[in-house]
């Protein structure tokens, strides 16, 4: 892993998810980290129920556009996450690869969003207490 590492987060849609793991890992993470994320099948934008729960910790996502997934992206992280894409993620040996099973906040509600952003911020705060040299986290 270079001094950098870079993280991608993979979803099918790129709409919810991976978006709001991404938002955590810039916010969190700051230029420490290297953030992508894609979709297998990604929509036309992001959730704006995720948008809306993420505005609520001060984190702005609402400007991101969901990414279609791409064999360079997977080729250029150190750490894949995936989102319950399955077998539509490419893998090659050397990388880090970790399937992170969350509900998906697609056509839910606020109410039921923030306890899915929630988890996924205690995990991006385990991720970036794993990737980054100790005493910089």
């Amino acid at each position: 892993m270079s001094d950098k590492p870079t993280v991608l987060f993979v979803c099918v849609h790129n709409a919810g998810r991976s978006q709001m793991a991404a938002g955590y890992l810039r916010a969190l993470g700051g230029d420490r980290v290297e953030v992508l994320s894609a979709g297998s099948a990604p929509k036309d934008q992001i959730n704006p129920v995720a948008v809306a729960a993420m505005a609520e910790e001060g984190i702005d996502i609402a400007g991101n556009t969901p990414k279609v997934l791409t064999v360079e992206a997977v080729k250029e992280s150190d750490v894949v996450i995936t989102m319950g894409c399955g077998d539509a993620c490419p893998v090659f040996p050397g990388k880090r690869y970790e399937d992170w099973e969350l509900d998906d906040p697609a056509g839910q509600s606020i109410e039921s969003v923030r306890p899915i952003r929630d988890e996924i911020r205690g995990r991006i705060e385990a991720l970036l207490s794993e990737i980054l040299p100790s005493g910089r986290a």
